[in-house]
């Protein structure tokens, strides 16, 4: 039996997304056996995380300064913005090198059922960055959800009267997918959004 210090410590890891109760225990005993290499490590980062965590007044982002890296970054392209969801999508995107322009972070998605409005969510911040001008292109990045979708729509219509290119992520196969393994939706939506070869 675990003394009431690493109860804890395994109960506060099983509360973090992905880890159960038994992940939690073996990161625990892992943790543990190698105390030396990581225990402090992992305690001086937590700390310093906390203590300089800040949101982005900006676009929404994570991070340890206001402006965040992003928005502070002169390389990005300030005519581009990718509105995403959440922040996790925010860092998925980033992390593929592929974009170039900035963020907006709604802070979640349009939900009738969980009581999610657009006064909930960053809408009206975004508008005013838009209102602002500079802004040539907004690429919608939601998911692929009913809920992400109802959103994509929404913002689509608060920012339509503005001078700038609305566009929104495809969707459909992905790469290395066969197709007997994909659900009606997936292959419904990578039919409609079919081009043409060449």
């Amino acid at each position: 039996m675990a003394s009431p210090e690493i109860e804890a410590l395994t109960q506060a890891l099983s509360r973090l997304p992905g880890l159960g109760p038994r992940s939690a225990r073996r990161a625990v005993l892992h943790l543990l056996k190698r105390r030396e290499a990581l225990m402090g490590p992992l305690l001086h980062a937590l700390e310093a995380v906390n203590a300089k965590l800040v949101t982005c007044s900006t676009c929404g982002n994570v991070d340890t300064a206001d402006p965040c890296a992003i928005c502070a970054d002169p390389r990005r392209d300030p005519r581009m913005l990718c509105v995403v969801e959440e922040v996790a999508d925010l860092w998925a995107l980033d992390r593929s090198r592929l974009f170039p322009g900035r963020f907006h972070v709604l802070g979640g998605r349009l939900s009738a059922l969980e009581g999610v409005r657009p006064e909930d969510l960053t809408i009206d911040r975004l508008v005013g960055r838009i209102a602002e001008g500079g802004i040539d292109e907004v690429v919608l990045a939601m998911n692929a959800t009913l809920e992400g979708q109802t959103t994509a729509h929404y913002v689509a219509e608060r920012i339509e009267k503005y001078p700038v290119r609305v566009t929104q992520l495809a969707h459909g196969l992905p790469v290395g997918g066969e197709l007997d393994y994909l659900d009606e939706g997936t292959l419904a939506q990578a039919l409609r959004a079919r081009r043409p070869v060449g």
